[in-house]
């Protein structure tokens, strides 16, 4: 009961009411016309309904009036043209549906309240309508107490043909299957490409400014102008790199037309190891197997894990010899990038640099494993190159 007087108050269930209604008014019209042919406005809605522009002009009506839980995206009352004989047979259905409810609807707004000013009338004395004698209703002061029945039974039906005629809109307005699954991939290249571009930006700007901080700090305690001068020039070429990064991943959030073949790719790998020499670490580096002809999406993920695994070694570790292993053979890519342990971590730790290396090589179908090793911090993936050909 708390429910449905809820829903009595609510501005939907009249707006619903107000939806059911438009028709009827326009069918009205064809009644006053030919009174003998009241089927006639269901079979023209029939070619009207096969309209592809009908489903639409329907879905915007039904999400205005009908006031569904959900818009945009997902929907549960879609709003776009047929694309597809199903929907336009749905939209046809929809249209005979309104038109039943329209006609119950009418019949209840036009026939019930007169019904209750029939008794009220009966009440005073007055004689009432054919129907209540054949039912054994005299006029007299129990008219009165039957007259809210039809009142009550007006809003019962509101109530009730308002969530029928919203019901059946998200059945037959609501979209397919098919756009479902569509609705449904589309948002999953979202979260895809929103994921990418936290990995890109945190490998990237976190590589450049890691580099920045531990190049600064070894300036201020190295007490030399020709060091001073030398990382300077390292925290310039690192943030210039950085910014070149930022702005394709900028490109890729203001939806520009930037190649993914702009990403930095393992040919580049030479930078990155430079920059790391320029922070102090000793690179020792050893690289096997022509990289050129690493396919582009492994190239591009082999350079980020590389960034992000000397990054962490800079982050962590600071100045320590670092081995490096990239080898490219046997329709794989194998990269290795091995330091000793420190006995605490300069930097803080629990971020999402490891779990990002991980990422990146089970997308490619490959695998990758971070963790100590032999007295070692070692970072270990394996990307086929097969699969991407």
């Amino acid at each position: 009961m708390r429910r449905f007087l809820a829903m009595l108050a609510g501005p939907a269930t009249y707006s619903r009411w107000l939806h059911l209604l438009i028709p009827a008014a326009m069918a009205s019209v064809w009644l006053f016309i030919s009174p003998d042919k009241p089927w006639m406005p269901f079979l023209f809605v029939i070619p009207v309904g096969l309209l592809p522009a009908m489903r639409t002009a329907e879905g915007v009506q039904a999400q205005l009036l009908l006031k569904p839980e959900q818009k945009g995206p997902g929907a549960p009352i879609a709003v776009g043209p047929a694309r597809t004989w199903t929907d336009r047979c749905r939209t046809v259905a929809w249209l005979e549906v309104r038109l039943v409810l329209a006609a119950v609807a009418c019949f209840a707004t036009v026939r019930l309240p007169a019904t209750a000013v029939d008794l009220v009338r009966g009440s005073f004395g007055a004689n009432l309508s054919d129907d209540w004698p054949a039912l054994g209703v005299q006029p007299g002061w129990w008219c009165a107490l039957l007259a809210p029945l039809p009142i009550l039974l007006l809003l019962g039906l509101v109530v009730l043909c308002g969530e029928v005629v919203t019901a059946a809109a998200r059945g037959l307005l609501g979209p397919s299957p098919a756009e479902r699954m569509t609705a449904l991939e589309e948002r999953t290249e979202q979260l895809l490409e929103r994921n990418r571009i936290a990995r890109e930006l945190h490998d990237s700007i976190g590589h450049a400014l890691t580099v920045a901080v531990v190049q600064a700090g070894a300036a201020r305690t190295a007490g030399s102008p020709e060091f001073t001068a030398r990382a300077l020039a390292a925290i310039e070429e690192t943030g210039r790199n950085a910014l070149d990064d930022l702005e394709r991943v900028l490109g890729v959030l203001r939806e520009a037309d930037v190649p993914v073949s702009g990403r930095p790719t393992l040919a580049e790998a030479d930078r990155l190891l430079e920059s790391a020499r320029g922070s102090g670490a000793r690179i020792d580096a050893e690289v096997t197997g022509a990289l050129a002809l690493v396919p582009g999406p492994v190239s591009r993920e082999g350079y980020r894990i590389l960034q992000e695994s000397l990054t962490n070694v800079l982050r962590h570790a600071g100045a320590v010899p670092v081995r490096v292993r990239i080898s490219a053979a046997d329709e794989r890519l194998e990269l290795e990038v091995a330091n000793p342990l420190a006995g605490k971590p300069r930097g803080p730790g629990g971020g999402s640099g490891l779990r990002g290396i991980r990422e990146r090589a089970a997308l490619l179908g490959g695998e990758a494993s971070t963790g100590p090793c032999e007295g070692e911090w070692r970072v270990h993936a394996t990307l086929p190159m097969d699969r991407i050909r």
